[in-house]
């Protein structure tokens, strides 16, 4: 117990220290302050810079920093009129233009996004301050895409030596010790009670690796490395779809059948007909909000723990005294232990959830 209690204390400090250090320079994600110490601001513009500073940490970026002063650059891979490749390294950060074969291009301090420029790096902008110049396709290899590759790695890795200590005998050693209980869990008390003995296995490798993916990636956002890969909705809308073709493609003539004759033989088709008028279309709906449901509650939950442990730090920089740094540090720390429970239970609602509608496909009968 005290060992565990050190654990989330470092963690919490580890959180403390990652804020401060994208709030040591606002002018980082700020111009207007450039040059002035959180001490010389006013209190509008410690607020100001601390909402950038919480924008800027939820959104993606093309270059991955470890903390202020220490990063390195990702390949920048974009189409148009051909493939331009080149390194982050070229936009210095977004203050710089990069050029690419007679090609010019900048990124957007506001959103991120890389648009096509003149030399000079000329942003053309609407009535709402949005630009408007050309956006070329953006494939490149962002931070997310660099945590998802290097967790797939990880993953692989991981349980390829989990598989090779059960093969030389009966019990586990190593992570296997540890990751064994978690895959019973997941076969004893989510598969197998949503899916069925007979059915559960085919879906058995989705279901592990999804809960695992889910689970280390949210473990990763709360290091001070500012990883936020599960609060980007194109993430969470990949796995919610990864999931929906699953079910699709795997329904058995039952899940069919009920979708579009949902009273089945209850009742004679000349009094059910009319009823199909509004049944049908919404079991077909609820094909679609199943999913859906599935990316906006990993999507939200995650960005609003984020956003309330960074909101609550902030208030230390906004108030300008280390008096309130204690009482909000410990309101941190009991924070960060309630998030590490809801990272592991996101992923046990993602992977249960989807348990359960691929139950209902694979069914043999509807009862």
């Amino acid at each position: 117990m005290r060992k565990n209690l050190i654990q989330h204390f470092i963690l919490a400090i580890l959180v403390v220290i990652s804020y401060a250090a994208n709030a040591e320079n606002p002018h980082d994600v700020n111009g207007e302050s450039e040059g002035k110490s959180w001490g010389d601001m006013s209190k509008d513009e410690r607020k100001q810079n601390v909402n950038k500073v919480k924008k800027h940490h939820l959104l993606d970026d093309h270059d991955f920093t470890i903390t202020h002063g220490v990063s390195f650059p990702l390949p920048i891979i974009l189409w148009d009129n051909g493939l331009q490749v080149f390194m982050s390294s070229k936009f210095h950060h977004g203050t710089t233009v990069a050029e690419s074969n007679g090609n010019f291009y900048t990124i957007d301090k506001h959103s991120g996004k890389i648009y096509k420029t003149d030399a000079a790096g000329t942003l053309t902008m609407d009535d709402h301050h949005h630009p408007t110049n050309a956006q070329p396709l953006d494939l490149s290899i962002t931070k997310n895409v660099f945590v998802i590759l290097l967790m797939a790695v990880f993953m692989l890795f991981l349980f390829k030596g989990v598989a090779k200590a059960f093969k030389s005998g009966p019990m586990p050693t190593g992570a296997g010790r540890f990751l064994e209980p978690l895959i019973i869990f997941v076969r004893d008390e989510i598969a197998i009670p949503n899916i069925g003995k007979k059915q559960h296995g085919k879906y058995m490798s989705f279901l592990l690796t999804v809960f695992f993916f889910i689970w280390f990636l949210n473990l990763a956002g709360m290091t001070p490395l500012g990883i936020g890969v599960t609060n980007n909705i194109a993430i969470t809308f990949s796995l919610a779809i990864l999931t929906f073709f699953i079910t699709q493609f795997t329904g058995k003539k039952t899940y069919w059948l009920h979708l579009f004759d949902p009273l089945g033989s209850s009742m004679p088709w000349i009094a059910k007909g009319p009823l199909y008028v509004l049944l049908v279309p919404i079991e077909l709906l609820g094909t679609i909000v199943k999913p859906f449901s599935l990316m906006i509650r990993l999507y939200a939950n995650m960005t609003a723990g984020h956003i309330v442990l960074m909101s609550i730090l902030g208030l230390i920089f906004v108030a300008n005294s280390w008096i309130a740094a204690g009482p909000f540090s410990i309101l941190t720390l009991l924070l960060s232990v309630l998030e590490l429970l809801v990272a592991a239970l996101q992923a046990y609602i993602f992977t249960m959830l989807s348990a359960l509608y691929f139950g209902a496909a694979a069914a043999e009968e509807h009862h």
